[in-house]
């Protein structure tokens, strides 16, 4: 029990960060826009929140500041591609490339250096429960709010107004603006929001995964939460359920390479990645959900006086 307790736990804390990233930016393709940038807004969370923590020596304000950095560079893409229409597609790889060089420049007086631990949560006599306790009721705030963001995000979508809005604006822009809605200010605060969760996904790294900062800890991450977003066929319950499979994959290849089985550690390294690529091409085949569930102004530009 002890061991499968430590599996569990291991699971949880390396689908976290997929699920905080990925559910932002399934709300931002949701509205329309295509943000590559996800790598380098969580990374950017990483190494803003690790400062903060660690001058600070507040875990909180480490999260705060690292959700602080993600809407920052969030709000930079959108400038860019809303306000300037500049390329969503070459704009969020540039993002990303920005955010592991300024990451590694803003990190480099903080390597090596002890890390502000984000602490669980002690909730009298349930985090005390064998096995219970600590599965279900030993986690920190970060865990418990990426699940409370997830279905805070199918409510919204589904259930409200703004839901039914976001759809539209992501489903055809010319019409939702015939309609009077404003179409910038709706994609401005889905990015924001991406922004945010993608800070807070990289704040998890620093603070609670692995508390410490080092150059480039995200390793792709953000490119996985990309692929969760299309796995998922932008359904925030899917993207659940695909957030723990992949975090599943990921710690098994680290379990299989500690139990000295003979396979090389290159090929259980790249297993989530591989494990994307399948997913993908699965997903691709069933072209009706595909095409239902995508949004069709993804990645289009929007000027209303054109």
């Amino acid at each position: 029990m002890g061991a499968l307790e430590a599996v569990i736990l291991t699971i949880i804390t390396a689908s976290t960060p997929l699920l905080l990233a990925a559910i932002g930016e399934l709300v931002t393709e949701r509205s329309g826009v295509l943000n590559l940038g996800v790598e380098g807004m969580m990374i950017m969370g990483a190494v803003c929140g690790f400062a903060a923590a660690y001058t600070t020596h507040s875990a909180l304000l480490g999260v705060g500041a690292g959700l602080l950095a993600g809407v920052g560079m969030s709000l930079l893409f959108a400038f860019l591609t809303q306000t300037l229409m500049t390329s969503q597609v070459a704009t969020g790889l540039s993002l990303t490339l920005l955010g592991l060089g300024l990451s590694g420049m803003i990190g480099e007086g903080f390597t090596g250096l002890p890390g502000i631990k984000l602490e669980a949560l002690n909730i009298p006599f349930l985090s005390d429960i064998p096995f219970i306790g600590p599965v279900i009721f030993g986690h920190d705030i970060l865990v418990y709010g990426s699940l409370f963001i997830v279905a805070g995000v199918a409510y919204v979508l589904f259930r409200t107004r703004l839901g039914l809005i976001i759809t539209a604006v992501g489903g055809n822009h010319h019409s939702a603006h015939a309609l009077g809605y404003n179409v910038l200010r709706v994609r401005y605060g889905c990015i924001a929001f991406g922004g945010a969760c993608s800070g807070l996904a990289g704040a998890y790294l620093s603070l609670a995964y692995t508390p410490q900062w080092i150059e480039n800890m995200s390793s792709g991450r953000g490119w996985i939460a990309l692929a969760l977003v299309v796995f998922s066929t932008w359904l925030p319950k899917r993207l659940l359920v695909g957030a723990y499979l992949f975090g599943t994959v990921w710690i098994m290849g680290l379990y299989v390479q500690a139990l000295g089985v003979d396979i090389p550690s290159q090929l259980l390294s790249s297993l989530p990645y591989l494990v994307t690529i399948v997913a993908l091409i699965i997903i691709s085949g069933n072209k009706t959900l595909t095409k239902v569930n995508t949004p069709a102004c993804i990645g289009q530009p929007f000027a209303p006086e054109r």
